[in-house]
């Protein structure tokens, strides 16, 4: 049943799809997975949240308006309401950013103004996810990056925590997807951790007849209000994802749904919607198919509206339009 959505989604785009080849930088920047995977390794072993950081910047990305790296751009005067300073965005990980900074001037350094930095992310997404135990897939490159990066393009696109399943579930179908890849990506929660302010109406005031959200598991909610209780003085102050395996690329998060302890209500929601419970069933007792259908998923979402051609441009810094007047 996939096909018709895969075709679909081909014939959108048919001409910058086509260009992506695993091997487009082969003979242009030979070094390029070697440099990757050196950087990406050097900061994550310093840095573990670069991996569930990056990740999360790469959705953010590709979802918003393609795999383009509109998200990287910095606000200027003359574009002052860049994708990264959307409110949405501004929790993103400062290691993310780092790490696509460190690889972007490596390979400057071997192969200048050869190698885009939304192929930079989309590699290094994989080669991270692979790092923390998480499936390997092929990444197409050949991408271009954006010529334009607009904040207000973000909250259009962007499922958030609080929404129904069905504003979630819309978000994905109207792009394309599935709600089994829907489900597929989300298993991203197995790593990483989320602030505070996103669950705190499950452990506090939830509702008239119940302080904390009565699906959520008693002890999580012990937990999370100790970890939690200076959260308004401190907006950093964050819980892991998976608190059993936070560091490790599984199908942990699957489990901990069916068990009352996710984090968000969008996790409680996945556990109950009879459209997604039955894929949370699945992943939570056999992880391959979960690393299967997630693979599948993620080669779908990196060819998301990509740029080719004359639709982008191979930016010489990952912050800033090459035409720095550009809006």
């Amino acid at each position: 049943m996939a096909f018709p959505i895969l075709f679909l989604l081909f014939l959108s785009l048919p001409f910058s799809y086509a260009k992506l080849n695993v091997d487009y930088y082969k003979q242009t920047c030979p070094d390029f997975p070697k440099i990757v995977m050196e950087t990406i390794y050097t900061k994550q072993s310093t840095s573990p949240a670069t991996a569930p950081g990056i990740l999360r910047l790469f959705f953010h990305d590709c979802i918003t308006d393609g795999c383009d790296a509109s998200i990287l751009i910095s606000s200027n005067a003359y574009n002052p309401h860049a994708e990264r300073d959307a409110d949405l965005n501004l929790s993103l990980s400062g290691d993310a950013f780092d790490v696509i900074v460190k690889i972007k001037n490596a390979v400057e350094l071997a192969c200048p103004g050869v190698v885009s930095c939304s192929d930079i992310v989309a590699q290094a997404t994989r080669d991270l996810v692979k790092m923390v135990g998480g499936p390997y897939y092929p990444v197409r490159l050949g991408r271009k990056d954006s010529l334009e990066s607009d904040a207000a393009k973000v909250d259009e696109n962007l499922p958030t925590p609080n929404m129904t399943m069905d504003q979630i579930i819309e978000k994905f179908t109207k792009k394309g997807f599935t709600v089994k890849e829907m489900v597929a990506m989300t298993g991203a929660h197995t790593i990483g951790f989320t602030h505070c302010k996103e669950f705190i109406g499950r452990i506090y005031n939830f509702s008239a007849t119940s302080d904390a959200d009565p699906t959520m598991h008693p002890k999580l909610v012990a937990g999370l209000r100790s970890v939690c209780h200076n959260y308004t003085s401190d907006p950093s102050m964050a819980a892991f994802n998976d608190m059993r395996t936070p560091g490790r690329f599984d199908n942990a998060y699957f489990q901990n749904v069916m068990n009352g302890l996710g984090l968000l209500t969008s996790d409680s929601l996945l556990g109950v919607d009879p459209r997604t419970k039955p894929y949370v069933e699945l992943y939570a007792k056999d992880q391959q198919a979960f690393f299967n259908d997630f693979v599948n998923a993620m080669e779908k979402l990196s060819v998301f509206r990509v740029k080719t051609g004359r639709q982008g441009e191979v930016r010489s810094r990952c912050d800033q339009f090459n035409n720095i007047n550009r809006a």
